[in-house]
């Protein structure tokens, strides 16, 4: 089943929620957890990745917080899943760390061409949907 983590769902949820409020000049990981009634930690460190990965900039101090690094309409799907996920394919012969060695199917296979393609057009759609076409 192709399912994305709980680390990612926060992710998307944080960047939206960064997007609907763009009067405000930040928000905090604690307003964004109480309004969706998550875990503040998880959030806090997914929004430290996505904060390294330069789709939100952090704020310290008492007005600190996050807000986007750049426009809803320039940050894809992908951008988001990439900052949190090394790994989000749909069968682990195609995530980057796994050697083909590993799959004693490989050489009569007949899945992985058929499920490589469904991979590319999953990837395509997360890289052409942006934060603002799910507001």
């Amino acid at each position: 089943m192709l399912k994305l983590s709980k680390k990612v769902e926060y992710a998307l949820m944080a960047v939206k929620f960064i997007a609907a409020n763009p009067d405000r000049a930040s928000v905090t990981a604690k307003e964004i957890s109480d309004e969706y009634d998550i875990s503040y930690e998880l959030l806090s460190k997914v929004l430290q990745k996505l904060s390294k990965s330069n789709i939100v900039k952090s704020y310290q101090g008492i007005k600190g917080g996050y807000s986007l690094g750049k426009s809803p309409k320039e940050i894809s799907i992908i951008d988001i899943i990439s900052a949190i996920e090394t790994n989000y394919k749909i069968t682990e012969c195609m995530e980057k760390n796994h050697s083909e060695l590993e799959c004693r199917h490989l050489n009569n296979c007949n899945i992985r061409n058929p499920l490589i393609k469904l991979q590319r057009e999953i990837d395509k759609l997360f890289d052409s949907t942006t934060i603002y076409q799910i507001m």
